[in-house]
């Protein structure tokens, strides 16, 4: 699967699912008429949850920024959606970008660590606070993992690492076979750069 298909043919990553209360969701790309269920979703966050995440801010402007940007082939946004037509919710956000940051690669280069732009990939997921630590993340890494291999991805990083302070992420991630490769400040947080093979 070629990434740049996405956009044409959301159907290739799509995927249905089941949470652990029985609901059905949906597993789909973002596109770009999404501005609106996106922007609910990051509005609805907890300040909790929005502390933990660095990638961008959550808001409507960055939603609707992001909708009109959208662009598969260099990231792959993928949403769990509950409900359907005017009814869709946003349950869960995971970015997966097809390479590699310029920060990360220069931090694992420190580290004696080389990242492949063309074998890489990189992570930044965030859950709805009231479906946390409900099984919801882990369908989504295991998904976003297999279209990563479909895409020709051998290895996934972290997006900025991932704070010390947040435990119930760093155990999440080793599930998955992350492994700490280095720690970094930001701030007067510690944060752990995390790399798994795929």
């Amino acid at each position: 699967m070629q990434p740049a298909d996405i956009d044409t043919n959301p159907a290739l990553v799509a995927k249905s699912t089941q949470l652990a209360s029985g609901e059905p969701a949906l597993l789909r790309p973002l596109t770009r008429t999404d501005a609106p269920i996106l922007g609910r979703y990051f509005l609805g966050l907890s300040e909790a949850t929005r502390r933990v995440y660095g990638p961008h801010a959550f808001d409507q402007e960055t939603a609707d920024r992001i909708c009109a940007e959208l662009d598969s082939s260099q990231a792959l946004r993928l949403l769990a959606i509950l409900g359907s037509g005017e009814a869709e919710q946003v349950i869960a956000y995971f970015i997966l970008v097809f390479g590699v940051l310029d920060g990360d690669r220069k931090r694992y280069e420190k580290l004696g660590i080389r990242l492949d732009a063309e074998g890489d990939c990189t992570l930044a997921p965030s859950v709805a606070d009231a479906h946390q630590s409900a099984g919801l993340g882990s369908q989504m890494m295991e998904h976003l993992r297999h279209l990563a291999r479909e895409c020709g991805r051998r290895r996934m990083v972290l997006w900025g690492g991932v704070r010390q302070d947040n435990p119930r992420a760093v155990h999440f991630y080793r599930k998955f076979g992350f492994v700490e490769k280095g720690e970094f400040m930001v701030g007067e947080v510690n944060n752990y750069d995390m790399i798994s093979p795929l």
